[in-house]
């Protein structure tokens, strides 16, 4: 044999063997397919029917939506995501991040990335509307120059927004006031907001954090929490939506929270 012939004859046996090899070896299974494959179980779609009746096909669709284009939570274990998903579908609140109601985002923990729900501050004006007990419940930025004055003592907040001077947003505010006649406001500058931050959120410093790609949105979800849950009236809806999203934050402020909804539990809106 001539060496053309030789080398042909190798080639031959090295993709011969290669192939034996792949047959032999189990071909490993895609994120994606698990997510799609735990999905499809029917124990799980049950659990999203029973939350979601005929919208279940719609959310499930969006969890594949959201998995696909994030490498990050892509990571994460698929049966984890598909937990952390099913915790928005009993709230009956939409995943889409454009949406701004309810997210499943990925966290570094250890080396390993694991999902967890959170609610945005969409999905906490939802929740309180839902209750049917508040006149108005409002949150945003207060931009330079639209701060009249904010009185700590009774809570009475003034702003201008015909004042603003820039779109330099320099603090955050909550409003609500119940259909019994109840008002309450809180206002936190840009850096009390800052400082609450760190001390409490154990993913601020994270680039992965929400606090780091939308702080603004954070930020107002934070007076939302606060003033909720400090003077809001608690149905058990909202009460268990906290808790999921208190596992974001240190347990100083956790505690706190957790007190405040037991102090309110002879005042809970009961749910049939």
């Amino acid at each position: 044999k001539n060496i053309g012939e030789t080398t042909m004859g190798k080639i031959s046996e090295a993709i011969q063997a290669k192939k034996t090899n792949m047959q032999q070896e189990p071909k490993q299974e895609r994120p994606i397919d698990k997510l799609k494959a735990i999905l499809a179980t029917q124990s799980v779609q049950e659990q999203f029917k029973n939350a979601l009746q005929e919208s279940a096909n719609i959310f499930i669709a969006s969890i594949v939506d959201i998995f696909v284009n994030d490498k990050t939570l892509q990571a994460c274990e698929p049966q984890a995501v598909v937990i952390e998903a099913l915790k928005a579908a009993t709230l009956k609140l939409p995943i889409n991040k454009q949406l701004g109601f309810a997210y499943i985002l990925p966290y570094k923990h250890q080396n390993q990335y694991i999902p967890q729900f959170q609610l945005g501050y969409k999905g906490y004006l939802q929740l309180a509307m839902r209750t049917g007990i508040y006149k108005y419940i409002n949150a945003d930025v207060v931009y330079e120059g639209e701060l009249v004055s904010y009185n700590k003592i009774t809570g009475e907040l003034v702003i201008d927004a015909a004042a603003k001077k820039s779109e330099n947003v320099i603090g955050y505010f909550a409003y609500m006031e119940t259909i019994n006649g109840f008002r309450k406001s809180i206002y936190m500058t840009k850096e009390q907001v800052i400082e609450h931050a760190k001390k409490y959120s154990k993913s601020y410093n994270s680039q992965y954090s929400a606090w780091q790609t939308d702080f603004d949105m954070m930020a107002i979800k934070t007076c939302l929490r606060l003033i909720i849950s400090k003077y809001g009236l608690l149905s058990i809806e909202i009460a268990n939506a906290v808790a999921e999203d208190l596992k974001d934050v240190e347990i100083k402020e956790n505690e706190q929270i957790e007190q405040e909804i037991e102090k309110k539990k002879n005042y809970e809106i009961m749910e049939e």
